[in-house]
């Protein structure tokens, strides 16, 4: 099983710092603190670094020293993501670009009025696809599993904006599932990541970079269930200060059986997954044993 265990790293004294940077100078000196912190954790996570380390060598194929290299790189821009992600909801001059591939594609599935499913993966900046959504005018909903640690997640919330989204929690009383399903049938957007799960959780196994690996079944459980329009969206960090938002076409189900309906979405959703991975290598966030 994957030892991801749903927290994130950092504490409030770093948020703090970084948070007090951007406010006072602005994202790019930011940025150029974070270069230490990032050298750091190159330095000294030695668990993650030995993972992602083998990520770019033996998953992607990389040279030894370009994939020391993209390690670097891997913690500077998900620092980088982190800031972003701070600096669009706490300063109120936004000073982020975007290009957004597939609005028309997401206007039309909220036009319909049947409500939809956007499938996500950690990979890109997730936070930044959800300020974008908002341009859509319709009531979403994203599904989260509550694993920050608590005193980080309060300062987060003293500083930054209220989201226009509602957060539905994963619980372990499954009572998630009737707050998606109501969200379903009142025809509102649920937004949801599809790539990783908790031990003891059912997942489906399909070939990714050469390797079967597990997803979590619930995403696609649900994308079967319901019959609801489903998008794959990412949000891809091209630049210091520019983002390019993928909405995919809808996925159309055409299987007979609600197994093979998930097989089939998840099949299309790792491929997806695995063309905006090898597109934006440094852009992998999952930071434990992905096919262990």
């Amino acid at each position: 099983m994957p030892s991801w265990q749903g927290k994130s790293k950092g504490t409030p004294l770093g948020y703090r710092i970084f948070v007090a940077v951007i406010k006072r100078a602005g994202v790019l000196p930011a940025y150029i603190l974070l270069r230490f912190v990032a050298f750091y954790y190159f330095l000294f996570s030695f668990s993650s670094s030995k993972i992602i380390y083998r990520f770019y060598r033996y998953r992607l194929h990389q040279p030894v020293l370009r994939s020391l290299l993209n390690l670097y790189r891997n913690y500077y821009i998900f620092g980088q993501t982190l800031i972003d992600k701070i600096a669009v909801m706490a300063v109120s001059e936004n000073k982020f670009t975007y290009n957004f591939d597939g609005e028309d594609i997401l206007r039309q599935v909220t036009a319909q009025q049947k409500g939809g499913m956007l499938l996500s993966a950690h990979i890109g900046n997730w936070e930044i696809a959800g300020f974008l959504l908002r341009r859509l005018n319709t009531k979403i909903n994203i599904v989260i599993f509550d694993g920050e640690h608590e005193r980080i997640k309060q300062y987060l919330g003293s500083v930054t904006q209220q989201s226009a989204a509602k957060f539905i929690i994963l619980r372990n009383d499954l009572s998630h599932i009737y707050e998606i399903a109501a969200a379903l049938k009142n025809n509102e957007l649920v937004c949801m990541h599809a790539d990783r799960f908790l031990e003891g959780n059912k997942t489906l196994t399909v070939d990714f970079l050469g390797r079967p690996a597990k997803f979590p079944l619930g995403p696609f459980l649900l994308a079967a269930q319901f019959k609801v329009p489903v998008s794959f969206v990412f949000a891809m960090k091209e630049s210091a200060l520019h983002y390019h938002f993928f909405a995919s076409p809808v996925k159309n189900l055409t299987a007979t059986t609600k197994e093979a309906a998930m097989q089939q979405m998840l099949h299309a959703f790792s491929t997806e997954m695995e063309q905006k991975v090898k597109t934006y290598p440094q852009q992998w966030f999952n930071y434990y044993d992905f096919w262990q």
